[in-house]
């Protein structure tokens, strides 16, 4: 099958298929702050990030490309992200490396000439692709910067899945040293841990998206493909908050995605040592409800509800409420009490 064929149905089956996993996001509490000395109004959530300024610690996280289908919510959704000065990531460019005449569907600069936008690969693919080749791809959609994508759980669920992971570490290094442009490593639902985290340091990466369980799960989306996975391995992985836990004095910029829905959960997020997040799936279904009207009212409304939980922790910006206290509960806490 085509990789322009698989790209549809990961989008039609994300749409209309039940493949996301519980969130272990009510594990944290924010307290509550009965005497916050915050000003409502001058609450500030901005973040700058691999030097470019966010209103908010926000991305939109990487889903599609390589279709025409796929070339219209790239362009809804970055111009989205353009007006609301967050970041946007395009999907696995593998695609346009391949054919050159999908490379107009990954374009979003004439749409977001000035936000944050990242292109993606996979590391499988860098065992058949060039340095030059992924830096060519990455400056034809003027990308500030790459996520390779960490998937071994949803290759080994996918029927044509490239399940060679061998000499990965190794070809990362390189590609590190070789490309002048920040490298984000990322997992794809299933997290990473310590161990994980500080060989990707030693590559050499500016930052991790530890993209846990608790958001879309890519093993189950692949079963509905065809793919195939014993039924004890559906929910394997490491959730998000459990993920941030194990990263959290890395010493690496994090990224929190897998199961982020709101506001909230970004606080959460950040409470735990994110940077920034991401979210996807959600995204998607805004712009398939309504398009590019629905997405900037699901953005407005994490912002709403990030500045009132900002104000109800007495949090003038992001730097203060990383500081503020939280407390954690059911796997989370054993999770981290055993790190």
């Amino acid at each position: 099958m085509s990789i322009i064929n698989r790209k549809k149905q990961h989008i039609k089956i994300c749409l209309k298929e039940k493949v996301e996993e519980k969130s272990y996001f009510d594990d944290i509490v924010r307290v509550y702050n009965a005497l916050p000395d915050v000003d409502f109004d001058e609450i500030n959530t901005k973040v700058e990030f691999l030097g470019k300024e966010l209103n908010l610690p926000l991305i939109i996280s990487s889903m599609t490309g390589g279709t025409e289908e796929a070339k219209e919510i790239n362009k809804i959704l970055a111009k989205v992200a353009e007006n609301k000065k967050i970041g946007f990531a395009v999907g696995s460019q593998r695609a346009m490396i391949e054919n050159k005449e999908l490379s107009e569907t990954f374009f979003v600069r004439d749409v977001a000439p000035s936000t944050l936008v990242l292109g993606n690969i996979g590391i499988p693919n860098l065992n058949e692709l060039s340095s030059e080749e992924i830096k060519n791809a990455i400056k034809e959609i003027g990308a500030d910067g790459l996520f390779i994508h960490l998937n071994p759980a949803q290759e080994i669920a996918q029927k044509e899945g490239d399940i060679n992971f061998k000499n990965s570490i190794k070809l990362l290094k390189k590609l590190v040293s070789e490309l002048d442009f920040p490298i984000i490593a990322k997992e794809v639902g299933q997290g990473i841990s310590k161990e994980t985290g500080e060989v990707l340091k030693k590559c050499g990466v500016k930052a991790i998206d530890v993209a846990g369980v608790g958001g879309t799960n890519w093993i189950k989306v692949e079963t509905f493909r065809g793919g195939s996975i014993p039924d004890s391995l559906l929910n394997f992985g490491i959730p998000t908050t459990c993920s941030l836990l194990e990263l959290k004095n890395l010493g690496v910029d994090l990224i929190s995605s897998g199961g982020i829905r709101n506001g909230l959960d970004i606080a959460k997020s950040i409470a735990l040592g994110a940077k920034i997040c991401g979210i996807a799936l959600p995204f998607l279904k805004a712009y398939e409800k309504g398009g590019e009207e629905e997405v900037i009212k699901y953005v407005d409304r994490i912002e709403k509800e990030l500045k009132t939980v900002m104000f109800l922790v007495g949090a003038k910006n992001i730097e203060e409420l990383r500081n503020k206290r939280y407390i954690l509960r059911g796997l989370t806490k054993e999770w981290g009490e055993q790190i």
